[in-house]
């Protein structure tokens, strides 16, 4: 049969309430979704499935799994609710302390009791490894945490920070078993020990996993409902192989991520068994610079070509409707957003930027790099950085080339400041502004920048993260973005959408991808909902 396309607008996935998990038909065979994420282990990323370390949608798709947190994300969206804990909230009016009870008779996956200390070792050690990969940010305002007894647990934190709640709902925060965890060390290779919905095994080929195989935890004890038993989670080198095996009903669904031409003809010619679901998205798509480096180094650089990129040609060209230009760092979603960089250059003007380069000293054409990843954010990609290169050299202000590189070299070389100029993306840690500024502008950030602007380090993020109603913050995340587009250490692209494909006869596909591209994998079943 041919069906249409299920659509789910944001603002009722935002807002619908956490709903009883249902029954499927009792089918027992293992559910297979497949990914084109990559799950290398390196000598520059050894450990890439250490919550201390992991910080991309794909791993963190995998510990969600396996790995419990003291809150989780309600089904859909809204306030994060209390996962392995049975209570959590500020005892404090200030937002200065959060005080968590457990839930009775938790343990990990072998029987092993979990206790408050092992809460408080999973949160020190975070913060004691502090990985170069930025994920000790998220917990960088506690201060101290204290044990009662074997079930509570208060987080003294720096200074006020209303967005705490979601922080703890992230695996960042997943609770690790002190007697199985080096406090001072990450685990190397693709072991993961939790309290999880699932118990993880997983197929190696090499230095990397070719398929992940999820079995229901007989000793979970949480707020998530299971609908299934087992599911496999395979890897798919690009997205063409993914979508074969759909269509050869080798897989159930396809999760992350399909390509444009694909959806379209998911959408116009579907196949017969075959539904695609539209799912709210919060991903974004970003150029970053390294402000240190010699070619971008003066701002007058960047901003120049902020003033010519042309998002919408970009999109229209690569992404068509899938994605939409974004012209802030907040996407128009969330609370918050601004349109701050057209705001500060208009549509895409040469003379414009021409005047920008000339008023500063700095000769033309610029020469730099503009480095990409290869295998992380979809197939299309390296199409959109011949867009981007072809855009920037029209104008004759600059000489631009492109570079690609697979994700396990490329995310170190990042890091290592190796890139002036590079693309990446950013999927939230939890829907609130604040996620879309503190990784990129704060103290130990994720792209381990140089850049520092400490007006917005030291006084505009702490001031947002005061108030507990997020939208009263939105004058101060303007003051941010207004900030951004004068110093661009990085140039906002596009927002995108997301879509699953998936057998007819699967239930809870449009649960399985929230908002924040979290796999929420406990949601699927067969038969009828």
């Amino acid at each position: 049969m041919n069906r249409k396309i299920l659509v789910l607008p944001l603002t009722a996935a935002l807002l619908t309430p956490l709903l009883a998990g249902c029954g499927g038909s009792g089918d027992s065979r293992a559910i297979v979704v497949g990914t084109t994420d990559q799950f290398v282990a390196t000598a520059d990323a050894p450990a890439p499935l250490d919550p201390a370390f992991a910080y991309d949608t794909g791993t963190w798709n995998v510990l969600r799994q396996t790995v419990q947190t003291l809150m989780r994300a309600p089904r859909g969206s809204g306030a994060p609710v209390p996962e392995a804990a049975k209570s959590c909230a500020f005892s404090d009016k200030e937002s200065e302390s959060y005080r968590c009870e457990l839930r009775e008779g938790l343990t990990f996956a072998d029987g092993t009791p979990l206790t408050a200390e092992d809460v408080k070792f999973s949160m020190e050690r975070v913060l004691a490894i502090k990985s170069d990969n930025g994920t000790a940010a998220l917990l960088s305002d506690i201060d101290t945490i204290e044990t009662k007894g074997e079930r509570e647990v208060v987080f003294h934190l720096k200074a006020p920070d209303a967005t705490f709640p979601y922080k703890l709902s992230t695996p960042v925060a997943g609770i690790l078993s002190k007697d199985k965890y080096d406090g001072k060390a990450l685990r190397d290779g693709f072991e993961v020990d939790g309290s999880g919905p699932y118990i993880m095994k997983t197929e190696v080929s090499g230095d990397r996993v070719t398929k992940f195989v999820f079995t229901k935890n007989p000793n979970y004890k949480g707020d998530i409902s299971l609908r299934n038993e087992k599911v496999e989670l395979r890897t798919f080198g690009d997205a063409g192989a993914m979508d074969k095996a759909l269509r050869d009903d080798d897989i159930d669904m396809s999760a992350r991520a399909m390509s444009q031409a694909q959806i379209k003809e998911h959408s116009e010619k579907p196949q017969d068994g075959i539904d695609l679901t539209e799912v709210p998205g919060l991903e974004i798509r970003y150029l970053a610079f390294n402000t240190k480096a010699p070619a971008v180094e003066d701002k007058a650089v960047r901003q120049a070509m902020a003033a010519v990129v042309d998002r919408g040609a970009l999109v229209s060209k690569v992404y068509g409707p899938t994605a939409e230009p974004l012209y802030s760092l907040i996407p128009s979603s969330i609370t918050g957003h601004a349109t701050s960089f057209i705001d500060t250059y208009g549509e895409p003007d040469t003379a414009r930027a021409a005047k920008i380069l000339s008023d500063a000293g700095v000769k033309t054409p610029v020469k730099t790099t503009l480095d990409y990843t290869t295998d992380h954010y979809g197939a299309e990609t390296a199409q959109e950085f011949e867009a981007l290169r072809d855009q920037l050299n029209a104008t004759k202000l600059f000489d631009v080339r492109i570079q690609g590189t697979e994700w396990a070299k490329f995310r170190p070389a990042q890091k290592r400041g190796d890139y002036a100029v590079y693309g990446l993306g950013w999927f939230p840690d939890y829907p609130d502004p604040d996620n879309y500024v503190a990784p990129f502008l704060d103290s130990d950030n994720f792209l381990n920048t140089p850049y520092v602007n400490q007006s917005v380090r030291d006084e505009l993020i702490p001031q947002s993260r005061r108030q507990a109603d997020r939208s009263a913050a939105s004058p101060v995340f303007d003051q941010i973005q207004k900030i951004v587009a004068k110093d661009v250490p990085v140039l906002p692209l596009w927002q995108g959408k997301q879509y699953v494909a998936a057998r007819d006869d699967l239930t809870g596909v449009e649960w399985s991808l929230n908002t924040s591209s979290d796999l929420l994998l406990w949601e699927l079943g067969r038969g009828t909902a």
